[in-house]
């Protein structure tokens, strides 16, 4: 039995921006239906702690786990550097090395809202757009269309001791009961997504995805595409940027 009680987790309450898109404008009828199952990268050999054992600064360490992802498919598999997480958990959540009064954790909307800005460690943010999680179909697509979602879940204690995340009925399974956790989810099948934390995979069931997880992004990077601008999903940058430009007002 596993044993996550002594991990960090640092993703504060959600933030709602009116301006922020949400996928369902993109996700048309036109799109073809998700696959039945999609798998993103999930052989790499070390995922990396990214620090979140010690501070909480998971918001970041989502953003290198999907940097992660997206160049692992496309040959290239780097890896940001524990130095280089801090510094940005630094620079854009406000923790001050050796303080730990300030090791609070950041907020997602704010975080993504940087990294399209200022770049994280020379890789780009060209867009996101907010996730429904409770559209299953939306949530596949994002996935299947760019590499991953970039979550937050409202953690029970219960998930402190699971193998597979899923829903109890008992009060260990109260939202939030733990806390606010960031992760990056790079795959799913018909019973459970996959998600990136503390360095390893972590299974969630559907079920506990629809009762925890509090917000999600699909996010357009040209780390996700190829030298001709394809990415794997065999969508062009020119129309993926295209649909999303709103994004960015």
């Amino acid at each position: 039995m596993p044993d996550h009680s002594l991990m960090k987790l640092g993703k504060k309450t959600p933030k709602k921006d009116l301006r922020t898109l949400q996928f369902a404008r993109y996700a048309t009828a036109e799109l073809p239906a998700p696959p039945d199952s999609t798998a993103w990268s999930l052989m790499l050999p070390d995922w990396g702690m990214m620090k979140n054992d010690a501070l909480g600064d998971c918001t970041i360490a989502g953003c290198a786990h999907a940097i992660q992802t997206w160049t692992e498919v496309i040959n290239q598999r780097i890896t940001i550097s524990d130095s280089e997480v801090e510094r940005y958990y630094s620079l854009w959540d406000g923790y001050v090395p050796g303080d730990p009064s300030t090791d609070n954790g950041g907020v997602e909307l704010d975080v993504l809202n940087q990294w399209r800005q200022q770049g994280l460690d020379g890789h780009q943010l060209t867009a996101y757009a907010a996730v429904n999680p409770k559209n299953v179909i939306e949530t596949r697509q994002a996935i299947s269309l760019f590499g991953g979602v970039y979550i937050g879940l409202a953690l029970p204690i219960s998930a402190q001791s699971q193998a597979v995340w899923d829903t109890v009925q008992t009060s260990a399974g109260f939202p939030g009961s733990w806390g606010g956790h960031c992760v990056w989810v790079p795959a799913y099948d018909k019973d459970t997504l996959t998600c990136v934390t503390w360095g390893k995979l972590q299974k969630m069931t559907w079920r506990f995805w629809q009762d925890y997880c509090d917000e999600s992004y699909a996010l357009l990077s040209p780390d996700f595409l190829n030298v001709n601008g394809i990415a794997p999903s065999n969508y062009d940058l020119a129309t993926l940027q295209s649909d999303l430009s709103i994004i960015t007002a």
